[in-house]
């Protein structure tokens, strides 16, 4: 059975195109692309979030130690983005396919106006038959803007452009149940739900290049299935990988998605790093914004403005113990929701449709 997608996000980790020695891997790039062109000749549309600036730096120049890693790194990936571009746009071209850069950062995710101006410049990129090639941008992209990793942009990316399935090329076969290196570890082929917790049994060292280990990829994954895309994690090393992962021929990790969200959860299941006010609010509050029946957040329910917010902003909503349960859209500021606080009868800070559930 293969998977009838009509819209996918491919993720290639630097692992999978760095060769040991920290070069980019040249016959591996080359063989990617002949895939996504074979999968796009199919009808398919291909987002590309490809990671391997840095080591396409680190092939033309050397940074002295005196630097900061920091430092180096915006260098390398500076340089390196040109040579990684040209080389897609030159192997691209041999079929006659126009690939496009696209470097973004936490920022261009933050206010709605801002994301959905990024949604329509990708959508016109595929509406014109364009490989959008997507990497953060490292050379302004510093710690605290930083995404985790390039899962997490792959993440938004596939949510923004409603992809129904993403593939994250890695450098193992997929989750295991273990180190992969153990004999007594096994692949998971499937998970669905929430109910794994992958910190009891995957290791959380990191890849050789990259900045995200297993355990970033399968929260990721978790988290991108929920909002119904289907999730695939498979070694990038192997031959025809992702024609194989298409057509199910290869052993791999599949996060089984959950039914479709709105677009507006979409956008909110990723924007944590956005929000800007915290509310608190009581057990009964907690109680009902989590049960399975579709509840809006009342001020009758809410203890405290922790932070400031204006209307329209992103709130994290916490309980009694400040863990933030929600994400939500503020229907009015912090003044007026002070003001509210405890009372009946009055209009909901969070509208249920504007909300997103923490799991």
């Amino acid at each position: 059975m293969s998977f009838n997608y009509k819209r996918i996000v491919v993720k290639i980790g630097s692992n999978v195109l760095t060769q040991s020695n920290g070069l980019p891997d040249q016959h591996r790039i080359a063989s990617l692309v002949d895939q996504i062109v074979a999968i796009k000749k199919q009808g398919i549309d291909v987002i590309l979030v490809s990671s391997g600036a840095v080591a396409a730096g680190r092939s033309l120049i050397t940074v002295s130690d005196k630097f900061d890693a920091i430092a180096a790194r915006q260098l390398l990936a500076s340089i390196g983005q040109v040579k990684l571009i040209n080389n897609y746009a030159q192997l691209f071209e041999r079929h006659d396919i126009l690939c496009s850069q696209v470097l973004v950062t936490t920022e261009d995710f933050k206010g709605r106006q801002h994301y959905l101006n990024m949604q329509n410049c990708l959508e016109i990129l595929l509406q014109h038959q364009v490989i959008p090639i997507v990497n953060e941008n490292d050379v302004v992209s510093v710690t605290e803007l930083m995404f985790t990793d390039n899962d997490e942009l792959a993440g938004l990316i596939a949510s923004m452009l409603n992809a129904q399935a993403m593939i994250i090329l890695t450098n193992v076969d997929g989750i295991y149940t273990g180190n992969p290196n153990d004999e007594d570890s096994e692949l998971i082929k499937e998970v669905s739900g929430n109910g794994v917790d992958f910190s009891s049994f995957v290791t959380t060292g990191k890849s050789q290049f990259g900045r995200g280990g297993m355990i970033t990829k399968s929260h990721m994954a978790q988290k991108t299935a929920k909002l119904g895309i289907a999730v695939h994690i498979a070694n990038g090393t192997k031959e025809y990988i992702l024609l194989d992962v298409l057509n199910n021929q290869v052993p791999h990790t599949r996060f089984i998605p959950d039914k479709t969200a709105s677009g507006k959860k979409k956008w909110l299941a990723h924007s944590e790093k956005a929000a800007t006010g915290i509310v608190q609010v009581n057990a009964g509050a907690k109680a009902a914004l989590t049960s399975s029946k579709a509840t809006s957040l009342l001020p009758v329910g809410i203890v405290d403005v922790l932070t400031d917010f204006k209307k329209g902003e992103i709130i994290k909503l916490v309980d009694e113990q400040q863990k933030v349960i929600a994400l939500g859209i503020a229907e009015y500021g912090a003044d007026k929701t002070k003001e509210s606080i405890g009372h009946k009868n009055q209009k909901p800070l969070v509208y249920y449709d504007y909300l997103y559930l923490l799991s």
